[in-house]
């Protein structure tokens, strides 16, 4: 295994914590019914841009070392790499319902947000500067869980509002619960004239969008509000990806040549 820098953590608040287990350190919080748990690039066997725990298949790190870290990963959070549900990711609104995990030889499905109200299941989503999402439903009619990959095509596109209906439909949004986790902050994400129209084509403002620069967080915490999700019932990690390069894979900050984070929950129960 690669061993991990020394590096002093960012401060987090509440219910934020920083956790470490056998050498793997993530950002974890605790949600009403479920857990949600964002990676870090500490801990793992990869090597080079891709140094150390890339969980992400679909780049130029060997695929047996990436294949190594997603174990020592769930290993770490306690989770069975059997359960372990997730999409091929086209940064799109297609949402994906899960009951079981898929088989070995059954390929990735297009989708952007998992969702699945089986505790042995764990959705995971793979960002590197895009947001991670998570969403808890605690309540009627049945617990549910989901993970979002939330880039700013998806925002955009609906792929929160596709996942809360998905979780809980329009009548639980009350007893939501929302974790959103480290991403491109507002101060490195600059974008041209055709991301800053679709923005504000999808509702967004001047809150959102200043100075030729998007606060993806900020954007989901408002589609979240927007759709009925209380404000005291979201949560945000208020971390940079492309701040923290000893924490955090940033894809606009290493032009492309880097590894992923991932965006992992479930229920605990």
């Amino acid at each position: 295994m690669t061993e991990a820098p020394v590096f002093e953590a960012p401060t987090v608040t509440k219910p934020f914590a920083w956790q470490e287990r056998a050498g793997i350190r993530s950002l974890e919080a605790r949600l009403p019914g479920a857990r949600a748990a964002f990676s870090t690039r500490l801990g793992g066997v990869s090597e080079g841009p891709y140094r150390s725990l890339n969980v992400g298949i679909l780049t130029d790190d060997d695929r047996g070392r990436v294949l190594q870290n997603r174990k020592l990963l769930l290993a770490a959070l306690g989770r069975e790499p059997d359960g372990t549900v997730m999409g091929r990711q086209v940064h799109g609104a297609t949402v994906s319902v899960r009951s079981r995990a898929p088989s070995a030889d059954e390929p990735l499905q297009e989708a952007d947000a998992q969702v699945t109200a089986s505790p042995s299941l764990t959705p995971l989503v793979l960002v590197a500067d895009c947001v991670p999402l998570v969403l808890a439903a605690a309540g009627a009619p049945r617990p549910a869980v989901a993970t979002v990959h939330c880039g700013w095509r998806g925002i955009v596109a609906g792929v929160i509002e596709r996942a809360l209906d998905a979780v809980c439909g329009p009548a639980g949004r009350d007893e939501v619960s929302a974790a959103i986790g480290p991403g491109i902050g507002r101060c490195c994400y600059e974008v041209g004239p055709e991301v800053r129209r679709a923005f504000e084509a999808a509702g967004h403002g001047e809150d959102v969008l200043a100075d030729g620069r998007v606060d993806l967080a900020l954007a989901v915490r408002a589609v979240l509000e927007r759709r009925g999700v209380r404000a005291g019932r979201i949560v945000t990690a208020g971390l940079c990806t492309s701040c923290n390069p000893e924490l955090f894979f940033s894809h606009r900050r290493d032009g492309g040549v880097t590894g992923r984070q991932g965006g992992l929950a479930w229920l605990d129960r």
